[in-house]
């Protein structure tokens, strides 16, 4: 039995590390939080850049993934958050002809809130780099970097995700 406490106390004490870690997240230079929870965010797209070799998942939160199925992403609705997870990508090692993700490079929000990022389109930025999520950029100037990439999906609301569709 004392055992059995003794497990219990250290799974409660490794989830509230992982809380306490989660919370103390340095947010990106223009304030925007990594939101909580979006590991468990579902699927929208994919893509595979070949210039330098990663693959890259985009989960939507709950309006995003409304949006995507209904169509209604030109423009997305505000309150839409979509997060890209990027990994080198490296051959599967039974199956060389297949591409599976390796290391994570990063993760990348989009936040579409028109009144508080007019300045980029209605869409806040935030990127965290590597395993330890170290915020991207020293000041807010970065969230003008990623919009100017992103100026190439101007008539898809500054998104280049196409929302896959499942059968």
């Amino acid at each position: 039995m004392r055992c059995y406490a003794q497990l219990i106390a250290a799974a409660v004490l490794a989830t509230l590390r992982s809380l306490t870690a989660a919370a103390e997240l340095t947010p990106a230079p223009n304030g925007l939080q990594r939101p909580d929870g979006y590991p468990d965010w579902r699927l929208i797209g994919v893509s595979h850049r070949t210039e330098n070799g990663t693959l890259r998942a985009i989960l939507g939160n709950d309006v995003a993934i409304a949006a995507a199925r209904e169509g209604h992403t030109k423009p997305w609705p505000e309150g839409t958050v979509l997060a890209k997870i990027v990994w080198k990508e490296r051959s599967h090692p039974k199956f060389a002809t297949a591409i599976v993700p390796d290391a994570l490079v990063h993760t990348e929000f989009m936040v579409k809130n028109s009144a508080r990022y007019a300045a980029t389109g209605g869409w806040g930025f935030g990127r965290w780099l590597g395993t330890e999520q170290r915020p991207y950029g020293t000041d807010a100037n970065f969230a003008q970097e990623c919009f100017g990439c992103h100026a190439g999906a101007k008539d898809s609301d500054w998104v280049f995700t196409t929302p896959v569709h499942l059968p």
